[in-house]
């Protein structure tokens, strides 16, 4: 792992500068709501492990993401910009490799980064787009495939199928590193039992007969369970990818005590993620009985009009329900998704809490950033619904941010509103590096160090992928964020949803055409444009005066 002498101090005296900077370990989640963490206020689900990181760290409870969908929000953080800056509006669309990362400027300060887990920066299924292509009129001559895009050779600049089930499912596949500034990959792709990448071929070292274990038709039979996309896996527990991620973390870590940089390691973790297929006694930990329910599964009154979409979509028996689009669930089929969802989370607890011991035994703890994120949440009953779509409530956007630094001794919660966007300036400052022009995040480390909290406005963007709400087109959602509202509108639609969050937590009351709120609703919608332009694409610093 080391990287030998830099050229600026001898090798002993760049051993002990490098020793004494922090190391981080970035552990994130996919899919997993702020309220699924015990320390959030989860009084079922038991993440003792995670719990430790907040009751000794600070703990944000107010923050959201920058985009409630896979790519776009993972490009957000390794980026600290937003989708519309940094190209990746929405899930199927790479980001593009010369694009700066946190990782790139950690990698060239010295650092050893690391990725073990799920990526998806690039595209995995190798599918075609679900978004329709515009139609070209008959008279006109469509450009040539080169001029198809606003730029030029968009594609051209390396390679784009590193994450491409293609690429991995006959031979182990090569990364060109560094990716995306990490100069270690140990790759995860897809969900649930059916993950592929270095653990596919990692699983296949350990069963003769990996494929006989993984997928719904090899699951063992479970009548208990009616949700969609729910099956008890063949996969044991010490098999599952979650597991893989543990050994190939504690591994790392055994090689970076002795190695003579610093280290950035994101551990990414592709559960709790759709398929619920939590292995062995993860399945059976909770009970869907016991499984409280959202308020707003069951509620009586008005609903929106893309909810009601749904609904009536599954009730003609026309939803989708095995996709990655929102379906409307029942009472028994949300408390059941929920419970596996938990037994998944415990599982990565379990797994952090290892991790976490490891660091101790090893003596890095006392050098060591820990940071917990995820990349969004999902609908998990609320209004009725599963999984996500451009329906910004806040089970979908608001997901778990915990920061545990050594060179902060006063543990707390946070109120003010923070986004996935801040993550990489924050991390960048406390290694002691700015940032790249036109990053858009700013870096929270004043405020974790007990700077007073600021009024802030969070700006959550959303290009759909697919068609869904009954309408022909993907929706295009953009939301602003305060401690106490939220203000969304619907650019295919004329759509708005203004909630108070104060009062109506479960965003049951739609208040836009409410007499008593058109105050609130200007100064939501000033707030909206005011972010807005702020956060519009400053890059590349001029060349010159002109």
């Amino acid at each position: 792992m080391g990287k030998g002498d830099c050229g600026v101090a001898h090798h002993s005296e760049m051993r002990k500068v490098q020793t004494m900077r922090s190391n981080f370990i970035l552990f994130t989640t996919d899919q997993q709501r702020a309220d699924h963490v015990g320390c959030y206020g989860n009084s079922v689900l038991r993440t003792p492990h995670i719990d430790s990181i907040a009751a000794t760290g600070q703990r944000f409870d107010h923050f959201y993401v920058a985009s409630p969908v896979c790519m776009a929000n993972r490009a957000s953080l390794m980026t600290g910009c937003m989708p519309s800056v940094h190209g990746v509006r929405s899930n199927g669309i790479p980001l593009p490799l010369r694009r700066t990362t946190m990782c790139d400027l950690l990698r060239a300060a010295g650092y050893n980064t690391a990725l073990i887990g799920k990526a998806h920066l690039q595209n995995m299924t190798g599918r075609p787009p679900e978004a329709p292509r515009p139609r070209t009129e008959k008279a006109l001559i469509p450009p040539p495939y080169e001029l198809s895009e606003s730029e030029k050779g968009m594609w051209a600049d390396g390679s784009y199928e590193n994450e491409n089930l293609r690429c991995w499912s006959r031979h182990r596949h090569t990364i060109e590193r560094p990716y995306y500034g990490f100069d270690h990959v140990e790759l995860c792709t897809m969900h649930g039992d059916m993950v592929h990448g270095d653990y596919y071929w990692w699983l296949t070292e350990r069963v003769a007969d990996a494929d006989s274990l993984r997928g719904p038709s090899n699951a063992v039979p479970d009548q208990r369970y009616v949700v969609p996309q729910a099956y008890r896996t063949r996969v044991p527990e010490q098999l599952y990818p979650t597991r893989y991620i543990e050994e190939r973390t504690l591994a790392y870590l055994d090689q970076a005590a002795h190695a003579d940089e610093p280290f950035m390691l994101h551990c990414s973790f592709p559960d709790p993620h759709h398929p619920f297929t939590p292995p062995g006694r993860y399945w059976d930990i909770y009970d869907p009985a016991r499984i409280p329910v959202p308020p707003s599964l069951a509620h009586n009154g008005k609903r929106t009009a893309a909810v009601e979409a749904l609904r009536r979509e599954r009730q003609s028996g026309a939803a989708n329900v095995n996709s990655t689009t929102p379906f409307a669930v029942t009472e028994r089929e949300a408390r059941e998704a929920i419970a596996l969802t938990y037994g998944m989370i415990t599982m990565i607890d379990d797994a952090i809490g290892n991790i976490l011991g490891r660091l101790d035994k090893l003596g890095l703890s006392e050098n060591t950033v820990i940071v917990f994120t995820s990349d969004h949440g999902d609908f998990m009953g609320d209004h009725g619904l599963m999984l996500k779509a451009a329906l910004h409530y806040r089970g979908l956007i608001r997901v778990p941010f915990i920061w545990k630094d050594p060179q902060i001794s006063s543990p707390g919660t946070i109120g003010m509103p923070a986004s996935t966007i801040d993550i990489a300036p924050t991390i960048l400052e406390r290694a002691g590096l700015a940032a790249y022009w036109g990053i858009q995040g700013e870096s929270l480390l004043s405020t974790l160090r007990g700077a007073p909290e600021r009024d802030r406005t969070v700006i959550v963007e959303e290009d759909g992928h697919a068609p869904t709400f009954g309408l022909s087109m993907p929706v295009r959602a953009r939301s602003a964020v305060t401690q106490r509202h939220r203000l969304t509108i619907y650019a295919e639609t004329d759509w708005v949803e203004l909630y108070d969050l104060e009062v109506d937590p479960h965003e049951i009351a739609n208040l836009d055409k409410e007499v008593s709120a058109i105050s609130r609703r200007a100064d939501m919608f000033e707030r909206l444009a005011r972010r807005l332009t702020e956060l519009a694409n400053r890059q590349p610093f001029p060349t010159g005066r002109a």
